[in-house]
């Protein structure tokens, strides 16, 4: 990949300034660098004192890390994000309605359109989930799409994340920090907010509440605890919408209700925004050893006595191997062709696949399946010959557990270096809220940055950063 096919979202291929950029570039030239270098400084003790971290997990200490923060924004023009959040919301859409049909009648798989032991044979199917119609019909309340960009119009589906999608809490301190310290910014810039998103995520949760609620619905934010890496987020989401922040043990099941104890004794709740795997959700029903749920919280659930968001079992619509048919699922359910592309993806289950990805293994990402974080993973280019030898043979002996994609040209931003500014590789992951009122997309999303020259690698965990990321009024 040599450097200038790379599209730098600022400067263009042939290093002409992008629209968009045009009245930040105009400030940034006026800019004293020494001034922009204690404005690094102070968002990072910004970050340091709002205690804005998260848990290294692989680490015999585990130990919490700052995630790094760079001052230079990610913009994207009104135009741009309108195309995009159409191509979003039909793909969430079609998620949903996938997620519907095969824990009902599995059409798609009777049309010969998905096979079988896709399903069938898929740890993050929940049988349990089998005839239940959750309230409103709504499985994926809160969606995170990461998306890359190869081009100016060239945008691509990563993963779709419609387990528990994290990040959110990154993308409204971006922001705050960057209002912060540069509001003549946006005195120049017609920036679209994010700021309300909590508010947003509230009235969507309590709009999926079961028949049983009343007018006004009980909604909780269940978390498993302070040890988890995102635990940070589960507790500013829980205080920026204003409700209770609840672990496994401060709930039980009450009369044929999930109740959350007060200081006025139980409290039955409506809505649980849960932050707990499907496997630790209900000890009775899954986990056995599972101190982090709630027993009999599923017997509840089924009963139509409360709503868990998301449901459970939609952590199949994460699945790397059911992603490989997004552009045939997206079909089926709207009849129309997808906005948004797939990368394009080889399933190493299949024999004629799996022999292409290993003849090809140094020029090609291996995923694994159920894999997040950017564990688990191989960049073939970037790999040493002892490496991709280890990873031919965990390959070789489950094959079904991999899926390979090319290694794409990923558009760079330019991030504030000693050196001032450099290109580094970026993806966006824009946060969606789905209701039975409908859905809402907030107006950009959470760039992660890969802070070392060249790096394709943006996971937090594997040393990347954040930036704010704009969105103009067109």
């Amino acid at each position: 990949m040599g450097e200038e096919s790379i599209f730098d979202e600022m400067w263009g291929r042939a290093g002409a300034l992008r629209e968009p950029y045009r009245s930040f570039n105009d400030w940034l030239g006026a800019e004293d660098p020494k001034r922009l270098r204690a404005k690094q400084r102070e968002a990072e003790d910004l970050f340091r004192l709002t205690g804005i971290t998260f848990n290294v997990y692989g680490r015999a200490e585990a130990e919490e890390r700052l995630i790094p923060f760079d001052i230079i924004p990610r913009i994207v023009s009104g135009g741009e994000w309108l195309r995009l959040s159409r191509g979003i919301e039909q793909r969430v859409r079609a998620i949903n309605a996938f997620l519907y049909d095969i824990y009902h009648g599995q059409e798609m798989i009777k049309a010969g359109r998905l096979p079988a032991e896709m399903i069938s044979r898929n740890e993050a199917f929940l049988p349990h989930m089998i005839g239940v119609s959750p309230p409103g019909g709504i499985y994926t309340h809160i969606v995170g799409i990461d998306l890359v960009r190869t081009g100016p119009d060239e945008f691509y589906v990563l993963e779709d994340n419609a387990r528990t999608p994290s990040g959110v809490s990154y993308m409204l301190e971006n922001r705050e920090t960057m209002l912060q310290m540069f509001p003549e910014l946006f005195a120049r810039n017609r920036v679209q907010p994010v700021q309300t998103y909590p508010a947003d995520l509230l009235r969507s949760l309590a709009a999926s509440a079961p028949q049983c609620a009343g007018s006004n619905p009980t909604v909780a934010v269940l978390t498993p605890g302070i040890y988890n890496s995102a635990y940070f987020e589960h507790a500013f989401l829980a205080d920026q919408m204003g409700v209770e922040l609840v672990e496994g043990h401060d709930l039980r099941v009450v009369d044929g209700r999930v109740a959350m104890r007060t200081t006025q004794g139980y409290k039955p709740i409506d809505v649980l925004y849960r932050r707990v795997d499907d496997d630790f959700l209900d000890p009775l029903n899954f986990n056995p050893e599972s101190a982090l749920g709630v027993p009999g919280i599923m017997d509840v659930y089924r009963a139509g006595g409360i709503t868990i968001a998301n449901a459970p079992g939609t952590g199949i619509a994460d699945d790397k191997a059911i992603y490989s048919y997004m552009p045939e699922i997206v079909e089926f359910y709207t009849g129309e062709r997808p906005l948004l592309g797939n990368v394009p993806t080889w399933r190493c289950s299949e024999p004629e696949a799996l022999a292409h990805v290993l003849a090809h293994l140094d020029e090609l990402v291996v995923k694994e399946v159920h894999g997040s974080g950017g564990y688990g993973m191989l960049i073939g280019p970037t790999s040493s010959k002892k490496e991709l030898a280890a990873f031919r043979q965990k390959l070789m002996a489950r094959p079904s557990n991999y899926i390979a994609q090319p290694t794409l040209s990923l558009s760079t931003v330019p991030v504030f270096s000693r050196a001032g500014l450099s290109p580094r590789h970026v993806d966006l992951r824009p946060f969606v809220l789905m209701g039975p009122d409908g859905i809402k997309i907030t107006p950009g999303g959470l760039t992660r940055v890969a802070l070392k020259k060249g790096s394709l690698v943006v996971n937090s965990s594997q040393g990347g950063g954040t930036k704010d990321t704009w969105v103009l009024e067109d």
